[in-house]
């Protein structure tokens, strides 16, 4: 069974920083899709921050140059760190696995979140 456990999340003042981890059991990310997405409330939950199958990486344009997205294989760990965190930067944090298809992409798991809180 495939589960990602986020980690990180937390409360901390506008200007700061954290750094997000999501560890994956049952599988590894080689080959696949790795996401962070972020729902505050009453919003629809957004991608933050993705890394493709062949090791590009894509930001929404509200994070570019602020956070940053990485993985480290040996350790089936997925980072996000946030630099320069803004109030809406608030929302609950998720990591997503997705499995490369010919049409696309197809889920494989999405871990429980982590809340991030910053203050003004």
């Amino acid at each position: 069974q495939v589960q990602l456990v986020e980690s990180g999340g937390g409360l901390v003042q506008a200007g700061g920083s954290l750094r997000l981890s999501c560890a994956a059991s049952g599988t590894t990310f080689s080959g696949n899709h790795i996401g962070w997405y972020r729902q505050a409330p009453g919003k629809p939950r957004v991608l933050v921050a993705s890394i493709s199958s062949g090791g590009n990486t894509n930001y929404a344009d509200f994070v570019k140059g602020r956070f940053t997205i990485s993985t480290d294989n040996a350790k089936n760990t997925v980072y996000l760190q946030m630099d320069s965190l803004k109030p809406e930067d608030t929302a609950v944090y998720y990591c997503n696995l997705r499995k490369p298809t010919p049409w696309g992409t197809s889920n494989i798991a999405w871990g429980q979140g982590t809340q991030v809180t910053v203050s003004s």
